[in-house]
């Protein structure tokens, strides 16, 4: 009798998984193009960060610290935190993905708003969680549809706050309601990728939040300000309850020497960070004027707090056609149908050349049909 080969069959739930697709650098024919596509920090890395990695690398035989000791007493001393209740991973996504398999599985339910980060979706599933999306407001967080979906089984609450891909921002008193009306054992996570780009009045109050509640997290990254997106390096602060069980899964030495030197510098220089969120201010409104501007023609911009806008094309010309058509010539934007986003494209805010440039080819694709 011949044996049948039977090859490993993965989990159900695992094939149900949409991977995540990242912002292209490239056109369909493989040029190169200007990059607006992953809300990188168009002003690059501050010097400290540079010459604090190239410093770090004289040594590559060690393996780095893995309680990243000194970073995450950076990070406590900067937002006054306990650095026994930071944790920290490869980018924040790796800290979302860690939530998901400390405090859900199978039979549980993971809610996170419509048009949220694309990565709760996956997070949920790949721990055999169910997802569960609830109605956003004309693209921003509606608290009482995430309240009103909450149920017994659920578990975690994903809110990125500013949120991505629409950049819009929910109040310190909406996030407090939420947390008010959310039972004690549901985890919330607030996703606090862009708060470095928020004016100081305008902070949810998260980081407090998390120093006090015992069923909160509050997920950063040094991607998106500090320009340090090609170390992945992310962090979160909670309770120590929390933080001990997402330490149980963590990957040991998850974090390079050079990317925790890098990011104590980053981290450090203050001055970078406000030069950053100013530059991001001034061309954020520059471009969300000139692109309202173009309302006639079915333009529709999303109010904004982080580096980049979401742009509705609600007229005659397709947000796909000018996507196309901003590839041809030398840019490239994100456009996400895959997320419910067909009719929209997400630019990045760039340069002051690259911001002028990207505005003056979507009116002309725009104007001219």
């Amino acid at each position: 009798m011949t044996d049948t080969l039977i090859a490993p069959a993965p989990k159900p739930w695992i094939m149900g998984i949409a991977p995540y697709i990242p912002g292209k650098a490239a056109s369909d024919d493989g040029r190169p193009l200007v990059k607006l596509s992953a809300n990188e920090n168009p002003l690059g890395t501050c010097a400290a960060a540079r010459a604090a990695f190239v410093a770090a690398a004289d040594d590559l035989t060690r393996y780095p610290d893995p309680g990243a000791a000194e970073l995450r007493a950076a990070i406590a001393a900067k937002y006054d935190l306990d650095p026994a209740r930071i944790i920290y991973g490869t980018g924040s996504d790796d800290i979302l993905h860690l939530a998901a398999s400390a405090f859900a599985g199978p039979g549980d339910e993971v809610l996170y708003v419509r048009y949220g980060f694309a990565l709760y979706d996956i997070a949920a599933r790949r721990v055999g969680a169910t997802p569960v999306v609830a109605p956003d407001s004309d693209y921003a967080t509606d608290i009482d549809a995430l309240l009103a979906a909450v149920t017994p089984r659920t578990r975690v609450v994903y809110l990125a706050n500013p949120n991505n891909p629409t950049g819009t921002l929910t109040s310190r008193a909406e996030i407090a309601r939420l947390h008010a009306g959310l039972p004690a054992h549901v985890l919330l996570v607030l996703d606090q990728a862009y708060a470095e780009y928020l004016e100081p009045e305008d902070d949810d109050h998260g980081l407090a939040l998390a120093a006090s509640a015992p069923n909160v997290l509050v997920t950063r990254t040094f991607s998106k300000i500090h320009g340090l997106a090609a170390e992945r390096i992310g962090w979160g602060y909670a309770s120590a309850a929390i933080i001990d069980a997402m330490q149980r899964i963590r990957a040991p030495f998850n974090v390079t020497r050079c990317g925790q030197m890098a990011a104590i510098a980053a981290i450090n220089d203050d001055a970078f960070v406000a030069h950053s969120r100013a530059h991001n201010r001034q061309w954020r409104e520059w471009l969300a004027g000139e692109l309202t501007a173009l309302g006639n023609h079915g333009l529709r911009v999303v109010p904004s707090a982080c580096n980049f806008l979401l742009v509705l094309f609600e007229g005659a010309v397709s947000a796909e056609a000018v996507y196309k058509g901003l590839m041809e010539a030398g840019y490239i934007v994100r456009w996400l149908p895959g997320q419910g986003l067909g009719n929209a494209l997400r630019i990045t805010i760039g340069t002051e050349d690259e911001t002028r440039a990207v505005a003056a080819a979507i009116r002309t694709l725009v104007v001219r049909g």
